[in-house]
């Protein structure tokens, strides 16, 4: 096995997860919550690819439910989240939607979309889109190429376990097929490494 397969397996665990996200992190949740999300106390919030649902640490309180394709990642949510949200663990697709289509606020996809190929993503576009009600947002959160990036983001994108990093308007483009309104903003100084980030809005 080798090194970058080693942190693929320590980063599959919620521990290990959880200790790389506050070494290279610092307040990335935060910086990009209070900058992009903007979360209002009492909206109903989607968080797709939740991973352990850290993200609750910082939300206001909120109705929330979360998806995660990990076994590991829902068992340690449900644990340390009981009574503030929903888990389930299944992969993207529309059988949540099923109970509450059009009732979310807020859908969030934070470090997701670089894990999936474009099919994949059109379906997380999809999904978002049905659950949202008029006027409700996405926030998209990746690993984003762009021309004259430092080598040490360019090197850390290109071994990222996600396969699909893509470039600003290749995230754009796929947003685009479900959303009528997608802004995007880049970002190179959320974390303590050098790396570049592309969060889009979409409504």
């Amino acid at each position: 096995m080798n090194i970058i397969d080693k942190f693929s397996t320590i980063l599959s665990s919620p521990a290990g997860y959880r200790l790389f996200s506050r070494l290279v992190g610092g307040n990335v949740w935060q910086t990009h919550l209070a900058d992009h999300v903007q979360p209002v106390a009492g909206e109903k919030i989607l968080d797709i690819g939740c991973g352990p649902a850290d993200v609750l640490n910082y939300l206001p309180a909120c109705d929330y439910s979360g998806i995660d394709i990990s076994p590991e990642y829902i068992a340690s949510a449900q644990k340390r989240f009981a009574g503030r949200g929903r888990f389930h663990c299944q992969g993207i697709g529309l059988a949540t939607m099923e109970q509450a289509p059009g009732s979310f606020d807020l859908a969030l996809a934070t470090g997701v979309l670089h894990h999936l190929d474009d099919k994949t993503a059109d379906e997380l576009f999809k999904l978002a889109r049905l659950a949202l009600r008029p006027g409700g947002r996405l926030i998209t959160y990746d690993g984003c190429y762009v021309p004259n990036q430092s080598k040490i983001a360019r090197w850390l994108l290109d071994h990222d376990r996600g396969k699909h990093v893509r470039t600003q308007a290749e995230y754009v483009r796929l947003a685009s097929t479900r959303f009528h309104k997608v802004e995007s903003h880049l970002r190179h100084d959320l974390l303590r490494v050098p790396y570049t980030h592309l969060i889009m809005r979409c409504g």
